[in-house]
């Protein structure tokens, strides 16, 4: 089987963040990932991650406001310095983490708004980043979002986004793949797993409908993860999914 991380911004969501570390330790996890470290001080999750000898294979960049609507900033033109002041603080917590990569959300188009502008801004915006994260010595990734939950997502499929970094041409920039999201899409998963090889970099799952562990939509995820392992995918496979019951409870559906 892959080698599994626990996201911990969705398992353990009974338990406080900073207990979840240790919770995913006693799981038998050796690896984790959030999605937003910017609540807590850099040490505080740096000790969190020695205290339980985990590995941070993980973070995204900052996404703005979720209050405000925001799902992340790369193609928003009027916030480009926030974004590019975002990529800063970025590479000083994957530093404190020891974290090697962090991951893009592109943002939303909003109603009426030229899609051609919002796209080139991304490009602009994620070879900045591209640069400045080679110089750190860090990958940059970049995650699709079904727009059927998240609409106006600018590059809600997998190929949307590689054909984003073709673009980009950076060698430190690939595809942060969710396989929920590509089911939501009506994309084959395992389709997208053997055509876009080349360019993925981290794997999260859940199962589609509702987003829970596997077992309780129609995605085959077993089969999916005996893929990953015959290909010889060397990165993270994160569990990014809304237990339906306790979590310790949930994890034999892929660990076993």
């Amino acid at each position: 089987m892959p080698r599994f991380a626990a996201n911990l911004g969705f398992l353990f969501p009974e338990h406080d963040f900073l207990d979840r570390f240790a919770r995913a330790r006693d799981s038998g996890f050796q690896a984790v990932e959030f999605a937003i470290p910017y609540l807590y001080e850099p040490h505080v999750l740096a000790a969190k991650l020695r205290e339980n000898g985990l590995a941070c294979v993980l973070m995204n960049l900052p996404m703005g406001e979720r209050a405000r609507g925001d799902y992340g900033l790369a193609c928003r033109p009027e916030r480009r310095d926030e974004f590019r002041a975002g990529v800063a603080h970025a590479i000083e917590y994957a530093r404190a983490l020891g974290c090697p990569r962090m991951n893009c959300l592109a943002g939303l188009a909003r109603p009426g708004e030229d899609r051609a502008v919002l796209r080139e801004t991304a490009i602009s915006n994620m070879r900045f980043a591209a640069a400045e994260f080679k110089r750190a010595g860090l990958e940059i990734l970049m995650e699709p979002l079904n727009d059927r939950e998240v609409p106006g997502f600018l590059v809600p499929r997998a190929r949307d986004v590689v054909g984003l970094l073709r673009e980009i041409d950076a060698g430190n920039a690939f595809l942060q793949l969710d396989l929920y999201h590509a089911a939501m899409m009506g994309d084959d998963p395992a389709l997208l797993l053997r055509e876009l090889e080349p360019w993925i970099r981290h794997i999260q799952f859940a199962d589609a409908p509702g987003r829970g562990e596997p077992g309780t939509g129609v995605i085959p995820l077993r089969d999916l993860f005996r893929d990953i392992d015959a290909s010889g995918f060397e990165g993270w496979v994160a569990a990014e999914y809304r237990p339906t019951r306790r979590t310790e409870d949930t994890l034999s559906t892929f660990l076993s």
